[in-house]
């Protein structure tokens, strides 16, 4: 069995919520801690997985079916867990994951309505073990979260989807972090940016205290 010395971070959350900035905010307090830290996302993070990514987030294939949705986001994963993160992890390198599988309990499960148990046998089957150390979940209201949103470059396959849909997806994060609040910290993103980076610096601080404990 191999031994990862290394720990896994994840951040999730919908759509606007300022993953992007918050996410190099994140890896700038590792780093000042000493902290070697690999960054990556999902759907990609290998060459392979980008190329699924294109798939799964481009508007070529709008009408793909919820079950081949799912199997698309797990088989980029495959490769992602296989070739990035248990690798950097064994070398004692931290990963720093824009999204995991939360996303696809999130998005699949509550946003789709696939059976949650059907998402934790593909999970179990990909990841073995392997689950994040800590996970961030930057929550906001939904119509907040497009109207930032709604600044960018053209809206992907998910960002095309309904306000239900996106309500959803909110409410299967939440139940998520109240059932595991030791992993998942809830981050309000709705506040300036200043606001939200000081709840993330809190939080990243008390789990490095953690670790030292």
């Amino acid at each position: 069995m191999t031994i990862l010395r290394g720990r896994f971070i994840t951040v999730e959350g919908g759509e606007g919520a300022g993953k992007s900035s918050n996410l190099s905010f994140i890896r700038q307090l590792l780093e000042a801690a000493g902290k070697p830290v690999v960054f990556t996302r999902e759907p990609g993070g290998t060459a392979l997985g980008e190329e699924i990514r294109q798939l799964l987030l481009g508007h070529s294939h709008t009408g793909m079916a919820d079950d081949t949705e799912l199997l698309l986001m797990f088989a980029a994963r495959a490769e992602h867990v296989q070739r990035k993160i248990l690798p950097a992890l064994a070398a004692g390198t931290w990963v720093l994951c824009d999204r995991f599988t939360d996303a696809s309990y999130a998005y699949q499960g509550a946003g789709r309505g696939i059976d949650p148990t059907r998402i934790a046998q593909l999970e179990q089957f990909v990841q073995g073990e392997l689950r994040p150390d800590l996970t961030l979940l930057l929550d906001l209201p939904i119509e907040l979260g497009l109207a930032r949103a709604g600044g960018r470059s053209r809206p992907d396959r998910f960002e095309s989807e309904t306000l239900d849909f996106f309500d959803k997806v909110r409410q299967g994060y939440l139940r998520i972090a109240a059932q595991e609040p030791q992993r998942v910290k809830v981050i309000d993103a709705s506040p300036a940016l200043v606001q939200v980076q000081h709840q993330i610096e809190v939080v990243i601080s008390n789990f490095l205290e953690g670790m030292d404990g």
